[in-house]
């Protein structure tokens, strides 16, 4: 039986850098930074053994007055051998439901050539708001990809959120 439940510190040891190399690595202090922030975006999937099978980070951010403010998905991850089982969905899930509560969407970022996670995003009810150039960086001489998605919450009755922009930004011009 699977078991969802809220991140501990301890978990940031019991993953590898992370669980599948498409998912961005960070440092110690920043997943430190963001638990301590939003501990109730951070949800663990864990098998009756104690092994991780994976997990979902996010926070909140924006402004409430210009109908911005919102959930976002910092890294989500499942390891491969748990993976189309679900459990994807279930931790997206628990992360939209902590965002009702007073956000208008949630967005994320997923590289273009990811087409596994974006048909996935898709499917739970993501589109692509706008194209975010060159947001990864490359390695092995690869270019830089863009990234994209989001999905409007039920604060959002008009879908304002997620009317796509008419032309690509830069990592640098996102609030």
């Amino acid at each position: 039986m699977t078991t969802l439940r809220p991140f501990t510190c301890d978990d940031l040891f019991k993953f590898n850098n992370n669980l599948d190399p498409l998912t961005e690595t960070y440092g110690i202090p920043f997943y430190l930074q963001y638990l301590a922030h939003w501990p109730e975006y951070f949800i663990v999937a864990e098998a009756p053994g104690g092994e991780l099978m994976g997990y979902v980070m996010g926070k909140a951010e924006g402004s409430v007055a210009r109908e911005e403010w919102h959930g976002h998905v910092t890294a989500l991850s499942v390891a491969p051998e748990f993976r189309r089982l679900g459990l994807a969905a279930q931790l997206m899930d628990m992360l939209e439901e902590i965002s009702e509560k007073g956000g208008f969407f949630v967005d994320l970022f997923v590289r273009v050539s990811n087409q596994v996670a974006v048909n996935m995003y898709k499917r739970l009810g993501y589109s692509v708001y706008r194209t975010v150039i060159e947001y990864y960086s490359a390695s092995n001489g690869e270019p830089d990809e863009d990234a994209y998605m989001r999905k409007a919450l039920s604060r959002d009755t008009e879908k304002k959120s997620i009317i796509p922009l008419p032309h690509p930004v830069r990592p640098e011009d996102i609030e």
